[in-house]
């Protein structure tokens, strides 16, 4: 009997430490642009390789076809956070009154995002783009924001169409409703290597993109008011996954298992496109410009303050 009850008073101590352990958890909610890019993975990879659990965080993770359905879900307090906020998007949301707030760069350059067309496309160079139907994924995200360069950069007339994610638009592509496509890697590497499309044009050929940053990590000014200290702890354990995902091959084999992909795939995606510092999270590079190209592409009427941009700008600094 003595036995019995110890091990019942050992059970229950086992409940009560899983029941505790599992409230030490703070949920955070997350959307996040374009599942399988591999800048949008941190949280993911991140999550399936047990680091944001070693800083009491659960992430409960909802993909979107692109930023202007992410930065929408923040908006409306769907979600806690934001991942993959087009720049341009966010800069014009806030200027709006949107109560938005930047907790992190999310990717730098735009040579990730590509625009292309079907093999026997008469299409050769972004100026044949005028007169044709050419695809980003959603308003106010990045993609939107290159096709609006190209248009004020390369003086060009084209049907911008909205056409969500890669997948849904490469059908588009290879159906013929659509003229000129945009996809990122690890999307349509394959098609590209079986000449089944052609690129064209990458972010990078557009001055008010190349080597900026181009994406945002954002929250509200309520959640981050209310959850502070567990927005810095998902900053955090962001920077951590960063760090893993460059320094760690695990991480790479945690990629390519996740969209059931090669570890040679992965890898090409992570270094032929996110070399070094692209998706560091301390940083907005090139701020001064993108408030005048903001303007220069009317995603703002007129230049943000200093004040405004120290109110949107709340990036957690690294510990």
């Amino acid at each position: 009997m003595k036995r019995l009850w110890i091990s019942g008073v050992l059970a229950a101590a086992g409940v009560m430490l899983a029941v505790s352990t599992a409230s030490a958890e703070d949920t955070l909610k997350l959307a996040v642009g374009q599942r399988g890019n591999w800048d949008t993975s941190v949280s993911e990879i991140g999550q399936r390789a047990g680091i944001f659990k070693k800083h009491g965080l659960a992430l409960e993770i909802v993909y979107t076809q692109g930023a202007g359905e992410t930065q929408q879900a923040v908006i409306s307090g769907s979600v806690d956070i934001g991942v993959a906020a087009g720049v341009m998007g966010v800069l014009g949301a806030y200027s709006k009154g949107a109560p938005v707030r930047i907790i992190g760069a999310e990717t730098t350059g735009a040579g990730d995002l590509y625009w292309y067309v079907k093999a026997d496309s008469p299409i050769k160079t972004v100026k044949d783009f005028s007169g044709k139907t050419v695809a980003y994924s959603t308003n106010g995200s990045s993609t939107h924001g290159v096709v609006t360069a190209f248009v004020k950069e390369f003086g060009i007339t084209p049907k911008l169409t909205a056409t969500g994610g890669p997948p849904g638009t490469l059908t588009q592509v290879m159906s013929g409703q659509i003229d000129v496509g945009w996809a990122a890697p690890p999307f349509g590497l394959d098609q590209l290597d079986q000449n089944q499309i052609r690129r064209i044009v990458t972010g990078n050929d557009t001055k008010a993109f190349s080597g900026q940053t181009v994406r945002l990590n954002i929250t509200t000014a309520s959640v981050l008011k209310d959850r502070k200290e567990v927005i810095d702890r998902y900053m955090k354990a962001y920077r951590e996954t960063v760090d893993f995902m460059y320094k760690n091959p695990e991480a790479l084999k945690i990629y390519s298992e996740w969209l059931k992909i090669t570890e040679a795939k992965a890898k090409r995606t992570r270094d032929d496109f996110f070399p070094g510092n692209a998706i560091n999270p301390d940083k907005i590079v090139g701020l001064d410009k993108i408030v005048k190209d903001a303007v220069e592409l009317k995603f703002t009427a007129k230049e943000l303050t200093k004040e405004q941009l120290a109110e949107l700008i709340q990036i957690p600094p690294r510990k």
